[in-house]
């Protein structure tokens, strides 16, 4: 590993006017830019780390200021120093003592912790000279386990044997979003739908919750499209309470979802208990976790049987080191994994995840796919791969967060190149 301390921590607000053609559009976002805040941490001795958190639009802002507060805490340690103990580091950016009352392990804190413990494990895995999902298929157990903090959780980690020669074969199964946002017209749909099935796609979501003709009529338009067989998903984005959530997933049924994602607030896990009761008998399981602030939420939701799909996000926990705990409580209650991509670069770090948790933990793909979005990853220097309606392994060492230094000029916010000439026609 290459030694020496970190001497540079700079971070941008990063965003995409995607709201202009309402891709990313649901019921509770209508309008959404895509963004990131994009941390850059340096070390004496050369070593680079890239780090991400997606926003979407308004309030980047404030996730910049907190990695700054935060970035005290980062410059003069030495990656050596921080991954033989990364578990303390992770205490250390979430239990600060004057600001953890800002919201300890959630929030606006657990954003910015999440962009500058990305960037971290992308500068571990480019000293090992590995891709991310390597890295932690190679660590042995007291090693990984050594990068999770454990309080407040039970026991949960389980050992299943490799199976990374047939991932790199096969790639892992991924689900599309792109067809179906909420914005979009029925033509939109259709034309997306159809290019979607010729090149290989067998599972897809559709965003609902806005207004129930329209979402039977969208529904219907997409289960006649891909047939019987194919997968459908549906997410209402947090929009309903429970028993109108209920209420109108029952009357969505005919169309054989086989999750409802986020029917409700997102904090609510007895209300997600009483929601997956309900749809037990018609088949339809609860998905939802890209809003969990943190591992202890995960646990209470596995525990109240609040979920029956476990969505974690590399941006919205603190980083692999929170996500490697769901991931072990998953397997413990038997619960898949079906992470949430999309935004801007989600895809491109949480396949990494995906792919451990199959080598080395679940080894299993029952009813387990990653979202994929086609959206930004041109923005990327390892983007991902898609082949066959799977994601292939990444190759390139690190976490496949480095972004194109002229993509982040040109979309920096408000002086970058695209924002001003936005900005000044309103």
């Amino acid at each position: 590993m290459t030694k020496g301390k970190i001497t540079k921590l700079s971070v941008s607000d990063v965003r995409f006017p995607t709201s202009l053609e309402q891709h990313g559009s649901d019921a509770m976002h209508t309008d959404p830019d895509y963004s990131v805040v994009y941390v850059v941490i340096e070390t004496d001795g050369g070593l680079k780390g890239y780090g991400i958190t997606f926003t979407i639009g308004r309030g980047t802002e404030i996730v910049v200021c907190a990695v700054e507060a935060l970035s005290a805490l980062v410059i003069g340690k030495s990656l050596e120093d921080i991954v033989s103990d990364f578990r303390s580091f992770y205490r250390l950016l979430t239990s600060d003592g004057q600001m953890r009352w800002i919201g300890p392990e959630k929030g606006v804190i657990q954003l910015a912790t999440a962009a500058i413990l990305n960037a971290i494990w992308d500068m571990w895995a480019r000293a090992e000279g590995k891709p991310l999902w390597k890295l932690l298929v190679d660590m042995e157990p007291r090693q990984l386990i050594r990068c999770i903090d454990f309080r407040y959780l039970s026991d949960a980690l389980t050992e299943q044997e490799a199976l990374e020669e047939q991932m790199l074969k096969e790639g892992y199964p991924a689900y599309t979003t792109s067809c179906a946002w909420l914005g979009y017209s029925d033509e939109q749909l259709t034309e997306l739908c159809s290019a979607a099935l010729a090149e290989g796609w067998t599972k897809f979501k559709v965003k609902v919750g806005a207004d129930l003709q329209d979402d039977i009529r969208r529904c219907s338009l997409i289960r006649k499209m891909i047939g019987p067989e194919k997968t459908l998903m549906i997410d209402a984005n947090q929009r309903w309470d429970v028993a109108e959530a209920i209420t109108w997933v029952t009357k969505l049924a005919e169309f054989r979802p086989l999750w409802i994602e986020e029917p409700t607030c997102p904090d609510d896990i007895l209300g997600h208990a009483a929601i997956s009761k309900a749809l037990a008998p018609l088949g339809i399981g609860v998905a939802t976790g890209e809003q969990c602030h943190n591992r202890v939420m995960f646990k209470q939701f596995l525990q109240a049987s609040a979920l029956q799909f476990v969505q974690i996000d590399s941006c919205r926990v603190g980083s692999v080191n929170e996500n490697l705990a769901t991931i072990l409580m998953a397997a413990k209650f038997k619960v898949p994994v079906c992470p949430h991509a999309g935004g801007v670069g989600l895809c491109e770090l949480v396949h990494h995840l995906s792919i451990f948790d199959y080598i080395s933990v679940s080894a299993s793909l029952d009813n387990r796919m990653c979202e994929y979005v086609d959206h930004l990853h041109e923005h990327f220097k390892s983007p991902t791969l898609i082949r066959n309606a799977h994601y292939m392994p990444p190759k390139d060492p690190g976490y496949s967060t480095e972004m194109f230094e002229e993509s982040v000029k040109k979309h920096q916010f408000p002086d970058g190149e695209v924002w001003k000439s936005i900005l000044e026609k309103k």
